[in-house]
């Protein structure tokens, strides 16, 4: 996808037309619903349309009154004089802790997600917190939401990450992420130097309370991918790497060099936490969200954690985030006969 144009468009033209169309949205609402609610008669499922329009508004209102919240918070902070100050990075992560519980909450309840965790996260080692670096498995724009929002709520976890930077198309994610310790980088295939900096400057700078997330495999699965992923390890001279990526059925091969630069460049006493889920992966595409409605779907999700002591030195890193791969890889197919249908080759979601 296209990046996005550059900044000073996107906060004099782009947001302000944003936050005034969603004022002629919800003025119109009424009558969307009601011709949306007659269409929803003839096409299959529990009045699919008007779930999904009923989602995309609560979305986009969410967003535009976090992009006003915003807005107000620059004003009071001297115009952005003081918008870095230990004050106001806590007030823009309540803002966007609101945001993540509103989306969150209202994507489970039309579209019937459950999920179930195992594997509980400690809050504190010896009783003291650490900082922490989150090593996901990645199916789709809802992980990450997910990911961010039991990090934030459930562990208190002040959550930073690296994002493809057509994600600043969304205003609230855009101005809320651009003012937090997050880095917008540009899409695969032309990021390379521009990633591993970000990472390494990200989790250098953490506190005791930050969770840093990572998603090693750089996109969703498909089976495209999957076998390109294993092409390049060959010509790179890493046919070892190749035959472990081959036993993978439902992830990437991860890459080693982000976590390897994450773990050289965290704090000491960093623990790592691995997550794995599993019900995701038929929501990745519009189309797989048209087509599943109404879902009710079982997300299952397991954590492994590692404290720092027992991390390995870097020589045997790389082994290492094979070994848990595998593992994690092996978790998510005992679980896919009861969380999600076999997966369809998608390949246009980064």
């Amino acid at each position: 996808m296209r990046g996005p144009p550059p900044r000073w468009i996107r906060r004099l033209l782009i947001d302000p037309v944003f936050v005034l169309g969603m004022g002629v949205v919800a003025v119109s609402l009424p009558v969307v619903l009601v011709a949306v609610a007659f269409l929803s008669r003839y096409v299959p499922g529990k009045w699919r349309p008007l779930r999904i329009i009923w989602f995309l508004f609560l979305y986009l209102v969410v967003d535009a009154a976090a992009v006003i919240g915003l807005f107000l918070l620059w004003i009071v902070s001297g115009f952005g004089w003081k918008i870095r100050s230990p004050g106001f990075q806590k007030a823009h992560y309540r803002l966007f802790g609101w945001m993540l519980r509103r989306v969150v909450a209202s994507a489970k309840f039309t579209f019937k997600v459950t999920v179930v965790a195992e594997g509980e996260i400690p809050r504190t080692v010896g009783g003291r917190q650490r900082p922490i670096l989150v090593m996901s498995r990645h199916a789709g724009p809802g992980d990450s939401m997910l990911l961010m929002d039991g990090l934030y709520h459930r562990f208190g976890r002040k959550p930073r990450i690296v994002l493809k930077e057509f994600l600043q198309w969304d205003p609230a994610i855009d101005i809320m992420l651009n003012r937090l310790p997050s880095t917008f980088v540009p899409a695969t295939g032309r990021a390379g130097n521009p990633v591993i900096e970000a990472i390494e400057e990200m989790t250098a700078s953490m506190d005791a309370d930050c969770a840093f997330v990572i998603f090693p495999e750089g996109g969703n699965y498909t089976i495209k991918r999957h076998l390109r992923a294993i092409q390049k390890l060959k010509e790179i001279g890493r046919p070892d790497l190749a035959e472990r990526a081959k036993s993978l059925k439902n992830t990437l091969p991860p890459k080693p060099k982000g976590v390897m630069t994450a773990l050289a460049a965290a704090p000491d006493k960093t623990d790592v936490f691995f997550v794995g889920h599993a019900g995701l992966e038929t929501l990745v595409s519009f189309g797989d969200i048209w087509r599943g409605m109404p879902m009710d779907t079982h997300v299952a999700t397991k954590t492994w954690y590692f404290p720092a002591e027992r991390i390995p030195p870097p020589e045997e890193q790389e082994t290492w985030l094979y070994d848990i791969w595998a593992e994690i890889d092996g978790w998510i197919t005992e679980k896919l006969s009861d969380t999600a249908e076999p997966f369809d080759d998608h390949d246009d979601y980064q």
